[in-house]
């Protein structure tokens, strides 16, 4: 079992940056694959970022790319969100997410099996 938790969220004006975290609990012995995902209300969830489970490899959305980045301390097991020049269709609730099994680099949610609680991110105009 792995447990996250994540933080950092919060209000901020278009253009601003927020950094979230996430930190692991639990099985962090083990090599997995990190992602940060968001759902904006009526919406799906969607993938924004990823990381191996050596840091090595990243992936993001094109939405993102430019903009986000994503990094790990595997020493503290969190991994974090640098988001910069924030806009509002960034508003959304972040998950984070593990892959205990092999992560194809892919945007697929079922490739994650251990999610956060979420954090409300909130960018207005």
């Amino acid at each position: 079992q792995v447990q996250l938790v994540e933080s950092g969220g919060g209000l901020v004006q278009a253009g601003g940056s927020l950094r979230l975290s996430c930190a692991a609990s639990g099985r962090t012995s083990s090599s997995y694959a990190m992602g940060w995902f968001r759902q904006a209300p009526g919406k799906e969830r969607e993938f924004v970022a990823a990381i191996g489970w050596s840091a090595r490899s990243t992936f993001y959305d094109d939405s993102v790319k430019g903009r986000f980045t994503i990094s790990r301390d595997i020493a503290k097991s969190t991994v974090y969100l640098q988001m910069n020049s924030l806009k509002p269709e960034d508003t959304a609730v972040y998950y984070c997410a593990a892959a205990m099994g092999y992560y194809s680099g892919s945007s697929r949610r079922d490739e994650f099996d251990y999610w956060g609680q979420g954090t409300q991110v909130t960018v207005s105009a």
